[in-house]
């Protein structure tokens, strides 16, 4: 008796994954539309960059090919973003995510389609625009995304949203599209998940990290008080600017000794402004900080413990209560991104099991703490959310730099490229392969 509901549940399961797209035949689908249509696409984005809030024509191109798709396209959502709804029957509501983004930098690379784009920046100034950041890979990859599972609707149910962010550079847009209400407006999603391309990464192969791929950053500001005197006279002063060393040297200390050795955590003091001549001590100083964590807990301990270290070595030089160092934390704070651990776990089970056990970079190591404005669209409610990456650099390229040849460059460099046939083409495969797991038929 017990044998039997065994039997019918390895039947069902068996139907349901061989329902599914072999591998070799839905990877010849997206080949072919990589080269007929996927290709010039790119290079499109790649030679047509805006910047955030920006992303007019981007979001244009973007909701034209997602509408020529068959998808229900909304424009205009929290400034410049776009939403995509494809409704396929009962089921779960998914999101993916790409961001559009570029960066005020002159490229560089010399590839043949390079940005040559200048434009007005925020403030009104003339700037080079590139997409040094990999952008343009992600939307081209939404595209072929949206493409592929239009063609297979007999192989998913429920309710796909294809997202087009803006301004993820400007660590805006994200927030903006939930101000505009965009869960209230097209449902909140059971599942989301977003990619990005990475230089750091072997071109094709995929990464997605058990915890968070991406930190939480904040800017703080550190004021400092003085006296002023003459330069020759400091005994008649409380100089600023000795103050303001001794703090930077004194917050190294929180990493190091308050921070448990193995939790991510980041305090950088990128400007230090005090002073105008030679001869003066001046009554003031500045210090601004990039606090970065990996949870909310150590971001606590380390905004709590700037304050204390820097009001405290105020009174350590002997400034009155009224003139103590102030701290001010930038309201516009961004959490860390933290993938779903059964999820993620489940997704990269999926993705060997699809292209086999080599895909997954097994060699990656997240080494930076760069941050990312996602968090805002999987907050408050929480939503199951996987953040992964994709490689864009060649092996070839890795071997060259070790063997002393030029280097990868980073993202945000003049130099950054990636190869963007590997990358689209598991971008795109790896996300539907996401897609059919999380929208099963019934």
């Amino acid at each position: 008796m017990r044998l039997l509901p065994l039997a019918c549940l390895i039947s069902s399961a068996f139907i349901s994954t061989s329902s599914l797209a072999a591998p070799k035949d839905l990877a010849e689908a997206i080949n072919t539309d990589y080269q007929k249509h996927l290709e010039p696409l790119f290079k499109h984005f790649h030679q047509n960059p805006e910047l955030s809030f920006m992303e007019f024509k981007t979001a244009e191109r973007l909701a034209k090919e997602l509408k020529a798709a068959g998808f229900e396209v909304t424009t205009g959502v929290g400034k410049t973003g776009v939403v995509a709804i494809l409704k396929n029957g009962k089921g779960p509501l998914v999101m993916m995510r790409a961001d559009m983004d570029a960066l005020p930098v002159e490229e560089k690379s010399g590839l043949p389609y390079a940005s040559k784009v200048k434009s007005k920046d925020w403030n009104g100034n003339e700037v080079s625009v590139m997409h040094a950041c990999g952008h343009d890979m992600h939307v081209t990859s939404l595209i072929g995304t949206a493409r592929q599972m239009v063609k297979m609707k007999d192989q998913w149910q429920g309710t796909l949203m294809l997202v087009g962010q803006p301004a993820e550079e400007y660590v805006g847009g994200a927030q903006s599209m939930r101000d505009d209400k965009i869960w209230e407006r097209f449902g909140t999603p059971d599942y989301a998940m977003a990619l990005h391309v990475s230089s750091e990464i072997e071109a094709g192969k995929i990464v997605a990290v058990e915890g968070s791929p991406y930190s939480g950053v904040d800017s703080v500001d550190i004021h400092i008080h003085g006296v002023g005197a003459h330069g020759a006279s400091p005994h008649r002063g409380k100089d600023p600017i000795v103050l303001g060393s001794q703090i930077v040297l004194a917050l190294q200390t929180i990493v190091s000794r308050e921070v448990a050795p193995k939790e991510p955590s980041v305090i950088t003091v990128g400007s230090f402004h005090s002073g105008s001549k030679h001869n003066i001590i001046p009554d003031s100083a500045h210090l601004q900080l990039t606090v970065r964590n990996d949870t909310l807990e150590t971001r606590e301990q380390l905004i709590s413990a700037i304050k204390r270290v820097a009001t405290n070595m105020g009174r350590v030089a002997g400034l009155p209560e009224d003139k103590l160092p102030e701290v001010t934390v930038d309201p516009q704070t961004t959490p860390p991104t933290v993938n779903d651990i059964p999820l993620t776990q489940r997704l990269k089970q999926r993705w060997v099991s699809h292209f086999g056990a080599d895909i997954l970079d097994q060699n990656y190591k997240r080494l930076g703490m760069g941050a990312e404005d996602y968090p805002f669209l999987i907050m408050n409610p929480t939503i199951q959310s996987v953040y992964f990456q994709i490689g864009g650099t060649p092996k070839a390229d890795f071997e060259r730099e070790k063997q002393g040849g030029a280097p990868v460059p980073s993202h945000h460099s003049p130099l950054f490229k990636i190869a963007p046939e590997p990358a689209i083409k598991a971008g795109v495969e790896a996300t539907v392969v996401a897609l059919l797991d999380l929208m099963p038929t019934h």
